[in-house]
């Protein structure tokens, strides 16, 4: 008996697989750079980075992170370290320098101060995004743009707690008040539900109290470089409206309002979401 015809077929087969697998190889290499990195084309799509501010951490942004997934982006919130910008802005500069392709960079409130930095000299950055946040101009800190502004957060606010053998003090915000100063309902998460908000009490990171020193300065902003937008919470009672506004006009921002208190990544994620979009469409 001849087995021909029966080692012919599997080896038919196998020819097939390879010739299907060279096809796929082919497509992998004209997609695929070096080191499995996928190679960067004309449109492609930027990686959303999002950037918490003080009293919060990166869950603050997790209703915006769902939406931004839903629509296909690659979307990541790197803890801000709230020492200060002098440490905070080289550390994200740092993450930053990490990803491939372009970057559209989200900060909110105090970490307006640290994007400003950190984006500066990378060319990755495409657009930023300030939401409820600073835009400090070089040689400004926190003191500078606060002052005289009639916003809730004032030392009566804060439960100050001395580490590093007294080295450094971390300030956390009080959830009754004190005196004529609201408490962290009414202040800083005001048009946050009492449940919602007491989750986020409970979990806040502190900010150094070194962020407010007079030698805090901002360095030359990126603002002057890239594309900015900032969305503003018209009934934000610690960055107030008029001062978000005088900044965002400053540096040339394309602005935006929503009728809401300070933390829009969580009382309005979808227009949050929304001015993110507009960044990514003009930039892309």
């Amino acid at each position: 008996m001849s087995y021909a015809k029966y080692l012919e077929q599997p080896r038919r087969r196998l020819l097939l697989i390879a010739s299907v697998i060279a096809v796929v190889m082919a497509l992998l290499i004209a997609t695929v750079g070096p080191f499995g990195a996928v190679a960067q084309a004309q449109g492609e799509r930027p990686t959303i980075v999002l950037l918490h501010g003080d009293w919060a951490d990166a869950s603050s942004w997790n209703r915006v992170i769902e939406r931004l997934q839903r629509k296909g982006f690659t979307t990541v919130a790197p803890p801000n370290l709230l020492r200060g910008p002098s440490i905070d802005a080289p550390y994200v500069a740092s993450y930053l320098e990490s990803i491939s392709g372009p970057i559209v960079l989200v900060a909110h409130s105090y970490g307006g101060f640290v994007a400003t930095n950190a984006a500066t000299n990378n060319p990755n950055v495409e657009a930023l995004v300030y939401i409820d946040a600073f835009l400090p101009d070089e040689g400004e800190n926190a003191l500078d743009l606060i002052g005289g502004s009639a916003t809730c957060i004032d030392q009566p606010a804060f439960n100050p707690v001395p580490i590093d053998g007294g080295a450094d003090v971390d300030l956390y915000l009080r959830w009754e008040g004190n005196g004529p100063y609201p408490g962290f309902v009414d202040c800083f998460a005001n048009g946050v539900n009492r449940r919602d908000a007491a989750l986020l009490h409970a979990t806040q990171r502190p900010a150094s109290a070194h962020q407010f020193d007079v030698d805090e300065r901002s360095g030359p902003p990126a603002w002057k470089e890239i594309p900015s937008w900032s969305l503003i919470g018209t009934l934000d009672n610690v960055i107030p409206r008029d001062l978000q506004e005088f900044m965002s006009e400053r540096a040339g921002a394309t602005i935006s309002t929503v009728r809401a208190g300070h933390l829009t990544p969580i009382t309005r994620p979808g227009d949050v979401v929304k001015v993110i979009l507009s960044a990514v469409d003009a930039t892309n």
